[in-house]
């Protein structure tokens, strides 16, 4: 609608320092075209107003920080999906956690803004838990593994520097999921000595997914660091990973410990 010697003459008063709504009185063009020319200009030039985007360890090959991704990892794949709203075009990971850990909360918040620097993670409050997510259109580059429909009805497979990344960090892996989708709870048992009845307690670790996938990665995980673990039937649609040795137990404790 309009030539271009009037926007030239718009640019000129525009990099003068004019203001825009002085430069729309002056040519008698919308405010709104003016803003936009604007923009246009600055963006050619490289000054486009506003943040830039952070960048993406995948795309950019800035530094990740990996153990806290392989962390973010466990977190995701045993109890996280990422969301893309029509209200909102750039996708989020989100991961609940029950009110009742506050430190899980507050480490799944620093694992995603040291993954993904530059982002702020935020937690809003759901009924007894908060949903942790953060913003980025490079989640699908850091988690290939997000897709249509549930986790444990699709494959799920690690990229090749997803699997070097757990192998070198298994420990921060295991921990996600055991944080995720796992729990530690304390058996209990009697036994007749010296003819008096007593109460012997022991712990152990549960992980529970419906994913055999899953399962996988987390057994390979605990080959990996020397834990040893058995499968046992949950229900129909879940299963159990039980580690109940002493030994594998104090390892356990050593590198993971209850949530909290």
């Amino acid at each position: 609608m309009y030539d271009m010697g009037t926007r030239q003459q718009a640019l000129a008063l525009l990099r003068s320092g004019a203001k825009n709504s002085a430069v729309a009185r002056m040519l008698s063009v919308p405010l709104g075209t003016i803003g936009y020319w604007k923009h246009m200009d600055r963006a050619k030039r490289g000054e486009c107003p506003g943040r830039r985007s952070p960048l993406c360890p995948r795309c950019d090959g800035c530094e990740l920080d990996e153990v806290a991704y392989a962390y973010l990892l466990g977190l995701y794949l045993g109890d996280g999906h990422i969301a893309q709203s029509r209200a909102m075009r750039v996708p989020s990971p989100s991961i609940s956690c029950t009110d009742s850990w506050p430190g899980l909360i507050d480490a799944c918040v620093r694992v995603m803004e040291s993954v993904l620097p530059g982002n702020h993670a935020s937690k809003v409050q759901r009924q007894g838990c908060f949903e942790v997510k953060v913003y980025s259109k490079h989640l699908t580059c850091l988690f290939p593994q997000h897709g249509p429909g549930k986790k444990h009805e699709r494959r799920i497979a690690l990229e090749a520097w997803q699997r070097e990344i757990v192998d070198a960090h298994p420990w921060a892996f295991i921990r996600g999921l055991i944080h995720s989708d796992g729990s530690r709870i304390t058996n209990w048992t009697t036994r007749l000595v010296g003819g008096e009845r007593k109460r012997y307690e022991y712990p152990r670790y549960f992980f529970t997914n419906s994913s055999t996938d899953i399962l996988g990665l987390f057994t390979h995980a605990l080959d990996r660091v020397g834990v040893d673990w058995k499968a046992t039937n949950q229900s129909r649609t879940a299963q159990n990973i039980s580690i109940a040795r002493k030994a594998s137990v104090a390892l356990m404790d050593a590198h993971v410990g209850p949530k909290h």
